[in-house]
């Protein structure tokens, strides 16, 4: 995320909140879990295997520290502050901060790693409030990153980069230079700029040029050389991070461009993408076809919202809030296991403890629980794995998403049930209440409690066939408003919400708002795979909803049966019943 990037204050009801609460409960507070997320830069132990134990912290502490900025909880700050303490003690005489011995280093996922730590100091910095400690934190990531640019570079004696792994080409690897341009944003110091240009130069990878892929549009990201999709979206975010300093527009729409074949290509009716593993795979495409190997990763989400909102904060277009909304209330909200069930090892075969986040998530007549992504055994006991260490950010972002400012222009982009502060045109601070129960329903009331002059600018979503405001139909992306209020004044939004049906290779989904409908074994007492034929005047009731649920319908059949739709968040969650089959898309019949 941009350091730049100011977040409001904001306070959430209801679905929102409930998640923050739910991971600061079941994975955050946690302090023996961040101990052991730290105490891998002393055993060294992904030396052993060339795993990936060294990306747990920083991914961890960035959702920790965005949660702990929207919460202001002091209890989580106080953990967060012992875990980077913990760390800065784990630094060698080198400068290294690193998981892998000199004799190892420079293989396997140890760039990857030694990236995540700085993102992880990086983000703590941004909710520091011992100056002295701030200093301890830079200057150990200058130390750190000093001698990567020792070791690796065009340099005599040095590695290149885009060899210093042998996987995906290297490009985990790259993905550090969005951090190197984050120490060069706060420091000022040429050498870290030069990297982060040597890093451009490479193209992002050993097997082709991922920049100049996304300039000449000619193939979608599934058809290139490389098709990990966390990581490739990670290094974009980096050329992302090079355009805010430069301004060179060469960097932008090629991060624009590839998350525009992304979204034509691979992004699913959940707003994730990877049916093959996490890997993409034309997944608009392949998402109706049954598949027995995991899909759908919950890093891919996350990642996917990350990038979407840094653009949006970039340009203010819709498109990129529309993206991000339809991943958090579905595919991120789901990922949350919120029965707290055990887990599957992939590599052991075995039962775990329950993580606060599930890794993948099924679309057609499979189950939640697949496994757990990135799972890594400590040397002391326990594991961690990629999506339970990065779950928390995508969570920490819906709120902090909420509403945005750029200047003189405040963005509703997710209605919300709550309070936010805002800047008004003098730069005084004003709240606006939001009153809602949002995406149950498309109504909300806004209220202007101060007296103020803004600009506000009401998001009309994709989704929203018609969306009006005071009575006033909306025509475009945005409501605008730019006006003195008076404390007391309302916005009154009616967006319509509808159940929708979407066809494709012979199968049938629905969606209702921004919400992709689903439903499990629990649900429904309908065989699922039995096909499903639409009556020509096809009807949804809407139900009270159930524990969990946001909404609930009930839809009549041609054939007299009842199919019981819900949001897919609330979908599977019972994956260690002997019901735990769940399906979004449905068989269809003509």
């Amino acid at each position: 995320m941009d350091s730049r990037i100011k977040f409001l204050e904001i306070k959430t009801n209801g679905l929102m909140d409930n998640a923050v609460n739910f991971v600061l409960k079941n994975q955050l507070k946690n302090r023996v879990s961040w101990q052991k997320t730290v105490e891998v830069f002393a055993t060294r132990e992904d030396s052993l295997d060339e795993f990936w134990r060294g990306e747990f912290f920083g991914k961890q502490m960035r959702g920790a520290a965005l949660i702990c900025e929207y919460t202001k909880d002091e209890e989580l700050y106080g953990i967060l502050t012992d875990t980077v303490v913990d760390l800065l003690s784990k630094q060698d005489e080198l400068g290294r901060i690193a998981t892998y011995t000199v004799e190892k280093e420079f293989h396997g996922w140890d760039m990857w790693s030694r990236k995540y730590v700085l993102v992880g100091m990086l983000y703590y910095l941004r909710i520091c409030k011992d100056e002295a400690l701030k200093q301890r934190i830079i200057d150990a990531c200058k130390r750190h990153l000093d001698y990567i640019l020792s070791k690796v570079g065009n340099g005599e004696g040095k590695v290149n980069i885009t060899q210093t792994s042998s996987w995906w080409g290297c490009v985990n690897s790259c993905t550090i230079l969005e951090p190197t341009l984050e120490i060069y944003k706060l420091t000022g110091e040429k050498r870290y700029f030069d990297f982060a240009e040597y890093i451009i130069s490479t193209g992002g990878c050993s097997d082709c040029n991922l920049i100049e892929l996304a300039l000449n549009s000619d193939l979608y990201p599934y058809q290139y050389p490389v098709t990990k999709a966390y990581e490739m979206m990670s290094f974009y975010e980096g050329l992302l991070a090079y355009y805010e300093i430069t301004g060179e527009k060469k960097y932008f729409n090629a991060v624009a461009r590839f998350m525009d074949l992304v979204e034509k290509s691979d992004v699913t009716i959940i707003g994730c993408s990877g049916c093959t593993h996490e890997l993409f795979d034309n997944s608009a495409l392949m998402q109706t076809e049954y598949h027995e190997n995991i899909m759908q990763e919950t890093c891919v989400t996350v990642t996917w919202m990350r990038v979407n909102r840094r653009l949006f904060d970039l340009t203010g277009e819709a498109k990129y809030m529309n993206r991000f909304e339809i991943s958090g209330y579905n595919a991120l909200y789901g990922s949350l296991n919120t029965e707290m069930n055990k887990q599957m090892s992939m590599f052991t075969k075995e039962f775990v403890d329950a993580g606060a986040f599930d890794s993948y998530s099924p679309l057609y007549m499979n189950t939640r629980g697949r496994g757990l992504g990135g799972y890594c055994s400590f040397a002391s006991g326990g594991y961690n794995g990629c999506c339970l260490a990065i779950g928390a950010c995508g969570i920490a972002l819906m709120p902090l998403s909420a509403v945005t400012q750029s200047g003189d222009k405040v963005y509703l982009n997710l209605l919300f049930d709550g309070k936010v502060a805002v800047k008004d045109k003098s730069g005084k601070t004003v709240w606006l209440k939001v009153e809602t129960n949002y995406p149950a329903s498309g109504n909300a009331k806004i209220t202007v409690l101060d007296d103020c002059a803004l600009t506000l600018s009401v998001r009309n979503p994709k989704w929203s066939e018609k969306t009006v405001v005071n009575g006033e139909v909306v025509n475009g992306d945005y409501y605008v408003v730019d006006k003195s209020f008076s404390a007391g004044e309302t916005l009154e939004i009616s967006m319509q919400m509808a159940v929708k049906t979407h066809w494709l290779n012979g199968k049938v989904a629905f969606t209702y708002g921004p919400l992709t409908l689903a439903t499990d074994e629990h649900k429904s007492q309908r065989d699922l795979k039995k096909p499903v034929a639409l009556a020509k005047d096809f009807e949804c009731e809407k139900q009270n909803a159930e524990d969990g649920e946001i909404v609930r319908f009930e839809c009549l059949l041609e054939d007299g049966d009842k199919l019981v739709l819900a949001d897919y968040q609330s979908c599977g969650k019972k994956w260690l019943s002997d019901k735990p089959l769940m399906t979004v898309w449905f068989n269809g019949k003509n």
